[in-house]
């Protein structure tokens, strides 16, 4: 049984072995992966008048899975279409 426990010191819920400092050098990288997607999403969603959408991105934090989801399922773009000024 896998169990998740409160880490005393961060508050952070982690599992048994695996302490919050542990996971401190790769916040940065999480960080600006998280904003690049969710940059890219944002404009894609607002020069398509998407506001719903718009919202959503801003509001939830996936690290990028969100705003991927919705670039490459909702908003049907090509990896060549994700930097064209064309919408």
């Amino acid at each position: 049984m896998f169990m998740f426990s409160v880490n005393a010191w961060s508050g952070l819920w982690t599992p048994p072995g695996l302490h919050a400092l542990a996971l401190a050098p790769a916040l940065p990288l999480l960080i600006l992966w998280e904003g690049f997607w969710k940059g890219l999403a944002l404009w894609h969603s607002g020069r398509r008048g998407q506001s719903v959408w718009f919202v959503i991105l801003i509001v939830v934090n996936t690290i990028g899975i969100l705003p991927i989801i919705y670039l490459f399922a909702v908003a049907h773009l090509k990896v060549s279409e994700l930097f064209s000024k064309k919408t």
